[in-house]
């Protein structure tokens, strides 16, 4: 590692070559980063001594005193916020990573909207948005940046959870036939948290006309969490498909692979059933699902 990041964020050791480069980013963007049980030492260290510089010129107040303490406090705080994030997104790098290519107002813009965030899981979130942003540089936007700044964990939950329901058919596609159905609500998937969702931005939501998917060929395949669903549809082609009542926005499409979502069980027998009596699937082809690969 080079000097610049001698000091640099917990010890991992031998770190491969996109980690160190992200921490030197890091670090060149936000200023020095320091091992977390250094920053409380050198912050405190720091404080006092510019209060006995201070001392031989003025007369530092009680006042003076607890502002300072309260500034360093904070500072730390700030500074152990932005290395955990950081820590949490550098095994999340791949080999071919170019972090190197993210640019330095993307990053600075990033740690001033994080580095008030000391939630474990949303430092995760904020973690894989830096982790892909190193990984495939211009994914994220600042407007999603500044979006997920105002995020409360709740509404990431509940987003977590209808992402459980996402399709791959072109694009990532929550699959919501019925907000009232049982399969949804356990899940807190229901008319007023998808309104909910829908008004913070990130998904469409229409209750009553939903959206399909047109122009499709006679076969094509679904995939739920990896696992392929062939569709055989009644025409040669210009075939169309009801896709529920749920789209993703764009913000929604980029918040969607890093949101920490689980397949649903009984989801893929639902969907089946679904789109049997929508001849969608010839029942005869149907398969009954092996709950070990769920």
């Amino acid at each position: 590692m080079s000097e610049g990041t001698s000091n640099s964020i917990i010890n991992f050791g031998d770190i491969s070559k996109p980690a160190d480069t992200l921490i030197q980013k890091v670090a060149s963007a936000v200023g020095c980063i320091f091992e977390p049980y250094q920053i409380k030492r050198i912050a405190k260290a720091e404080a006092e001594a510019s209060l006995i510089r201070a001392a031989g010129d003025i007369q530092v107040t009680e006042l003076q005193r607890r502002a300072m303490q309260r500034f360093v406090e904070e500072e730390t705080r700030r500074q152990i916020n932005i290395e955990q994030i950081t820590a949490k997104a550098l095994p999340l790098l791949e080999n071919d990573s170019k972090p190197e290519e993210i640019e330095d107002d993307w990053i600075t813009d990033f740690f001033d909207k994080c580095r008030l965030v000391s939630d474990e899981e949303m430092q995760s979130l904020w973690s894989k948005v830096l982790s892909g942003e190193a990984n495939k540089p211009g994914s994220y936007s600042k407007r999603t940046v500044n979006f997920i700044s105002y995020l409360d964990k709740v509404e990431a939950m509940i987003f977590s959870k209808l992402c459980g329901y996402g399709c791959q058919i072109g694009n990532f596609i929550p699959i919501i036939y019925d907000v009232q159905h049982e399969i949804y609500n356990k899940n807190g998937i229901n008319f007023m948290s998808l309104s909910n969702l829908e008004s913070i931005g990130l998904i469409k939501f229409d209750n009553v006309a939903g959206f399909q998917i047109l122009k499709l060929p006679k076969t094509f395949s679904v995939f739920y969490y990896g696992q392929p669903i062939r569709l055989e549809m009644p025409k040669e082609a210009d075939n169309f498909v009801e896709l529920g009542k749920v789209l993703l926005t764009k913000l929604g499409q980029e918040l969607a692979p890093i949101c920490g979502s689980q397949p649903v069980d009984g989801f893929k027998d639902y969907i089946l059933e679904q789109w049997v009596s929508k001849n969608y699937i010839k029942k005869e082809n149907t398969e009954p699902v092996n709950t070990a690969d769920r």
